[in-house]
C-alpha cells in the first residue's frame, strides 16, 4: 500500500499526469455512454442543483454546473497566468512575445478559414467557427512532457506562450459571439464590483479573500447578464494584485493548479465527452461540422501556427531560440492541433442552440476527439523523431 502511494504521488507530479487523466475520464465517459449504464450517465448529466437567496434563484442541471460553474475556476487560474506571464514570465519581453503571438494568431485564423470552408452556407454550421481556434494547455503540455528530458526548456515555454496568447484569444471570442438575452441590470452589477476590484488594486490592497469573495459576485451577476459565466473568472483572474513578484499571488496560483489539473478538467472532460454511437451512422464522420473541427484542428493549426511564426522570421520581427530549428516549430504546430477541453467548452456554447433548430451533439465532439488524437500521435512522433535525430 505505501509503495502504491508513493507510486501515485510520483505520477500526480509529472507534468503528463493531466493529460493521462483526461484521456483516462474521455475513455470512461463513453465506455458509460455506450453501455447499460448510458441512462444512469445520463441521469448523472441531469442531477438538478439549486441556490437560493432570497429572490435569487440559480437553477442548473449538473453538466451546466460544471461548464459555468467550475470551469470559471479553470480560468480563473487562466487569467492570473496570462498576468503572471506578462509581468514576470515567458510574455515579459517583447522579443519573447512575437513570434509565438504571431504563431497564435494563425493557429485562430487558419482553423477558423477552414471549418468555414466547409460549413459557408449553414447558418447552424457556422455557429462552429470558433471551435477549432482552440489549443488546450494542459493535454498539449502532457504531450510534450512524454518526451522526458530531451525537450529543450525553450520549447515548452513556447507552447506555453503560444497557448496562453490562444487561450486569450478564445476568451475574447467566446465574450464577443458567445453571449445571449444580454441583461443590463446584471452588467451594471458586475461592472460595479469589477471596478470595486480594480480599486482595491490600485490602492493595493492584497488580501485575496476579499477577491475572490467580490469575484463570487461578480461570477453571479455576469452569469445572469447573459455574458457566459467564465469570463468573470478570467477578469477577475486578471485582477488579483501582483507587484514585486508577490508571495500571495503565487501561493493562491499554486493552490489553484491541483483542484483544476486533477478535478475540474476530468470532470469536464467526463461530463462533456460521453458520445453514444448507437445514434451515430457513417453519415456523423463525414458531416460538414465534424469534417470543418477535424481538419481545422489537424490542418489549420499547423499550417496557421507553422507558416505565421515563419512570417515573423521572415520578416525579423522575432526569432526562435538558438536551441531550436524548424523541426521542433513543426512539432509543436501540430501538437497545437489539441483543442480538447478547449474546443468541447466552446462547442458547448456554439451548439446549445440556434434559433428553433439545434444541431446534433454528436458531429461536434467527434470532430474535435478526431482532430485532437490526430494532432496529439502525429506532433508526438515528429518530436520525438527530430529530438532523437538531434
Amino acid at each position: 500500500m505505501r509503495a502504491l502511494n508513493q507510486s501515485l504521488v510520483k505520477f500526480f507530479k509529472t507534468e503528463s499526469a493531466v493529460g493521462v487523466l483526461l484521456i483516462l475520464a474521455t475513455v470512461l465517459a463513453m465506455l458509460l455512454a455506450n453501455s447499460p449504464f448510458h441512462e444512469l450517465y445520463k441521469s448523472f448529466l441531469d442531477i438538478p442543483v439549486v441556490i437560493s437567496i432570497h429572490e435569487f434563484v440559480i437553477a442548473k442541471p449538473l453538466l451546466l454546473w460544471v461548464n459555468d460553474g467550475l470551469m470559471a475556476i479553470f480560468f480563473f487560474m487562466v487569467g492570473m497566468e496570462i498576468k503572471r506571464e506578462v509581468l514576470e514570465g515567458s510574455l515579459s519581453e517583447l522579443s519573447k512575445i512575437v513570434v509565438p503571438a504571431f504563431a497564435a494568431i494563425g493557429g485562430m485564423v487558419v482553423p477558423a478559414l477552414v471549418y468555414t470552408f466547409f460549413n459557408w452556407g449553414d447558418p447552424v454550421g457556422m455557429q462552429g467557427w470558433a471551435i477549432p481556434m482552440a489549443t488546450d494547455i494542459a493535454f498539449a503540455l502532457g504531450i510534450l512532457s512524454l518526451l522526458g528530458k530531451r525537450v529543450p526548456a525553450e520549447l515548452k515555454i513556447f507552447l506555453l506562450a503560444l497557448a496562453i496568447i490562444d487561450d486569450l484569444g478564445a476568451i475574447i471570442v467566446i465574450a464577443l459571439f458567445f453571449g445571449h438575452g444580454i441583461s443590463s441590470t446584471a452588467l451594471l452589477v458586475s461592472g460595479f464590483f469589477i471596478l470595486v476590484l480594480m480599486f482595491l488594486n490600485w490602492k493595493g490592497v492584497t488580501n485575496n479573500t476579499i477577491y475572490i469573495l467580490l469575484g463570487i459576485i461578480i461570477w453571479a451577476a455576469v452569469l445572469k447578464s447573459g455574458v457566459h459565466a467564465t469570463i468573470a473568472g478570467v477578469i477577475v483572474g486578471l485582477l488579483i494584485p501582483l507587484k514585486n513578484n508577490q508571495k500571495s499571488f503565487h501561493e493562491l496560483e499554486d493552490s489553484l493548479h491541483a483542484p483544476v489539473n486533477y478535478v475540474i478538467l476530468p470532470l469536464f472532460a467526463f461530463v462533456n465527452t460521453g458520445v453514444n454511437f448507437s445514434g451515430v451512422s457513417s453519415k456523423d464522420f463525414v458531416d460538414n461540422v465534424t469534417i470543418g473541427i477535424t481538419l481545422g484542428l489537424f490542418f489549420g493549426k499547423q499550417i496557421g501556427i507553422f507558416s505565421f511564426s515563419l512570417l515573423a522570421i521572415v520578416l525579423k520581427l522575432g526569432k526562435l531560440p538558438e536551441s531550436l530549428g524548424y523541426g521542433h516549430l513543426f512539432g509543436v504546430s501540430v501538437l497545437g492541433g489539441i483543442g480538447f477541453t478547449m474546443s468541447l467548452f466552446i462547442g458547448s456554447l456554439a451548439f446549445e442552440c440556434v434559433g428553433d433548430a439545434c444541431i446534433n451533439m454528436t458531429d461536434e465532439r467527434i470532430g474535435i476527439l478526431m482532430g485532437s488524437l490526430l494532432s496529439g500521435l502525429m506532433g508526438y512522433s515528429i518530436l520525438k523523431w527530430v529530438l532523437r535525430k538531434q
